[in-house]
């Protein structure tokens, strides 16, 4: 399979591919602008390459794999994962007079990359409450590589399937205090049972799915906001309690200490309807 693909101006991989590569589960060739995706067609998991073609004022790439996959069907995981269809144009525009304009003159071209995976979008999230990144990212990638597989050099996450096999203390050796480690097992077992379709969210508001998913024992406000935002690529969400976006914030507006939650509302008004672009350029601006 072989899939050539012509994206909207500015679209920038270079920001791509270094925001992915905080993630040491990604196989990612920088020289060659290219990566391996791991992807689920049809229920069947593969690994397809990307590699940027073109530039960011005529941003292009390829899509290839040596298996024969259904085109559309990996086009259209590829588009939400890289949000191919999205007018960063009009993004731009908008911030243009606030406060934010350096940010998107410096990060011009940076879309909005959801997670390869949406059960492994909302796991992430729930081990990364309330840790610092470099352990909630060494915790994530020991689940992943002790309970997931690897195709074609690329770590998979694992299914809700293969997790509800495994019991809290299998969880809990790979550093999981044993909380966050039932928090995971009762997610999967929501979805193996039918009760939570990850997919059925997507089609539901913000509000919808918030509302939906915090209903379940170990997902609050900040892991539903996030899973919306990294997961389903939606463009309106502004997770204030987070500390990075509060480092963040603190940061451009030269504040001498974290703002409050009244003062990140006030500080974002105007920022509406791309409030997750500010979010994602406030933490580019600090990695």
């Amino acid at each position: 399979m072989r899939i050539e693909k012509k994206l909207k101006s500015p679209y920038d991989f270079t920001h791509v591919f270094t925001r992915l590569s905080l993630d040491s589960l990604h196989n990612i060739d920088h020289d060659y602008k290219g990566m391996k995706v791991p992807l689920r067609i049809h229920n069947i998991p593969t690994v397809v390459y990307i590699k940027s073609t073109g530039t960011v004022k005529e941003p292009s790439c390829v899509i290839y794999s040596e298996d024969s996959l259904d085109e559309k069907a990996v086009m259209e995981e590829l588009s939400r994962i890289f949000q191919f269809d999205r007018d960063l144009q009009k993004v731009e525009d908008h911030f243009k007079e606030t406060s934010l304009a350096p940010l998107f003159k410096k990060f011009r071209g940076s879309p909005l990359v959801c997670e390869f995976n949406l059960y492994g979008c909302l796991v992430k999230n729930i081990i990364h409450q309330q840790v610092s990144m470099k352990v909630a990212d060494l915790l994530t990638a020991r689940f992943v590589r002790t309970f997931g597989t690897m195709i074609d050099e690329v770590f998979v996450y694992p299914e809700p399937e293969e997790i509800v096999a495994r019991s809290i203390e299998e969880l809990r050796e790979i550093g999981l205090s044993e909380r966050k480690a039932e928090y995971i097992l009762g997610v999967s077992r929501e979805i193996v049972s039918g009760t939570l379709s990850l997919e059925a969210l997507q089609e539901l508001s913000d509000e919808e799915v918030v509302k939906t998913l915090v209903e379940i024992r170990g997902i609050g406000p900040w892991t539903a906001q996030n899973f919306l935002m990294a997961g389903c690529g939606r463009e309106n969400l502004f997770p204030k309690a987070d500390l990075g976006l509060q480092n963040a914030v603190a940061k451009l507006f030269n504040l001498e200490k974290r703002p409050t939650l009244l003062q990140m509302d006030e500080l974002s008004e105007g920022w509406a309807p791309y409030l997750s672009y500010a979010s994602l350029y406030l933490w580019k601006s600090i990695e």
